[in-house]
């Protein structure tokens, strides 16, 4: 085995989840523990901390507290939407990068996100090789929209899949205390892939979810939508949808009434909006009480709703980048492998090229969506089940959750 002395960075990058900090906490943990890592090293949000030179040294954290981070949701070391120039265009970045990883002697580099995260990770990879300076580099997934190629699920999807059939359950139980009708639009979050709206038909298997449900892989007809509400609500006296954000129309235009003027730093159009505009254009059709409710960022922060099963999967993908990384193995990413062992559900890791993930979006599988392109099949249920599985034993302080207070001691 090549034995590689010197610091480690880890970084978290995009959108939070109820448990990108446990990966961070897998990462942190093995990595202080390793001999092999002379120092570790936190970036204040994300690369950007790298470009500054702004890093957290995590020695100097409280273990106790520090473990606390598994049940802390959100980024802890503070997160970024940066995308980083293709280094034949502009090498500014990774010539800064270069610098500062030899001032603090950092040998090892994770990165913990999504899709262009792992774009970023597979950059600096390829650049570090070219210059010939002896840095490993590995992407720890996050999503909740598990839409990561080559990963059975990602660490997040769980937890929000988990929070997203709650809600449903509960709103449905809400939806149908008065003697008069109601017609619930609950608007949930995934651009391209449905996998976190197609979680709501999780709440309908046990009995109290939507009756309807709209992903973005297939395409949305406004005529057909309001043709099923009318006819369900006509039926049951009360009606339940479930809309992914990116819904859209034939031609590719997004439902939702927001413009793309509007991006976040990589360009993506900031969608929303879609359940209170869809709510207006029910009301006027049906002429029934029409509530639409947008989850917005509570299904990716709801912490209080997290799977166990998502909490130490994703603590175990931080410690497998490290121990890969330790052995001599660069360039990749940690990716879950579905294993059934004695009829139970297993999950193991596996490596994946950082090329063939970067920027390939997986999404839900279309034969999966029911004929009718307005409902999930079971088929679905079985394989998102085992995820969401488990409570965790979350700290409290007066009944609240104690979540992490790093101190953040910036490294000279």
């Amino acid at each position: 085995m090549n034995t590689l002395k010197g610091a480690c960075i880890i970084g978290q990058s995009g959108g939070p989840t109820s448990v990108i900090n446990a990966s961070a906490y897998g990462v942190i943990r093995t990595a202080l523990d390793n001999p092999n890592i002379t120092a570790v090293y936190g970036a204040e949000h994300g690369i950007k901390g790298v470009l500054n030179d702004r890093l957290f040294d995590m020695s100097q954290e409280d273990p106790a507290e520090l473990e606390l981070m598994k049940f802390t949701p959100s980024s802890a070391l503070g997160s970024c939407r940066y995308k980083i120039k293709d280094p034949d265009v502009d090498d500014t970045d990774y010539k800064r990068i270069l610098e500062v990883f030899k001032k603090h002697d950092v040998r090892y580099f994770f990165y913990n996100g999504g899709n262009d995260s792992m774009d970023t990770c597979n950059k600096i990879s390829k650049y570090m090789q070219k210059v010939g300076y002896d840095c490993r580099v590995m992407g720890v997934p996050k999503t909740i929209d598990n839409d990561l190629f080559g990963t059975d699920h990602c660490p997040g999807y769980a937890s929000a899949a988990k929070y997203i059939a709650t809600s449903c359950m509960e709103v449905y139980q809400d939806a149908r205390v008065y003697d008069t009708g109601m017609i619930c639009i609950v608007e949930i979050m995934g651009r391209h892939a449905g996998w976190l709206t197609a979680a709501a038909a999780l709440a309908t298997e046990f009995g109290a979810g939507p009756d309807l449900i709209y992903v973005p892989e297939v395409d949305f007809d406004m005529d057909k939508f309001l043709a099923d509400v009318e006819r369900i609500y006509k039926e049951k006296g009360n009606c339940m949808v479930a809309v992914s954000e990116g819904i859209h129309y034939a031609d590719g235009s997004f439902v939702s009434e927001a413009k793309t003027s509007a991006t976040d730093g990589f360009g993506h159009a900031q969608l929303g909006g879609l359940a209170a505009m869809l709510a207006n254009v029910v009301k006027e059709k049906v002429g029934a009480k029409v509530r639409g409710i947008e989850l917005s960022l509570l299904q990716r922060c709801g912490a209080h709703l997290a799977s166990k099963t998502d909490i130490e999967e994703s603590f175990m993908a931080g410690k497998a980048a490290v121990e890969n990384a330790v052995n001599g193995i660069t360039d990749k990413m940690v990716a879950f492998e579905r294993c059934d062992e004695n009829g139970h559900y297993v999950c193991k890791t596996k490596l994946m090229n950082l090329t063939d993930v970067a920027n390939t979006e997986k999404k839900l599988p279309v034969e999966w969506i029911n004929e009718e392109h307005n409902g999930i099949k079971r088929e679905f249920v079985e394989y998102a089940l085992p995820l969401i599985q488990g409570e965790p034993e979350r700290p409290l302080q007066s009944s609240l959750p104690r979540f992490v207070n790093l101190k953040k001691v910036i490294a000279k």
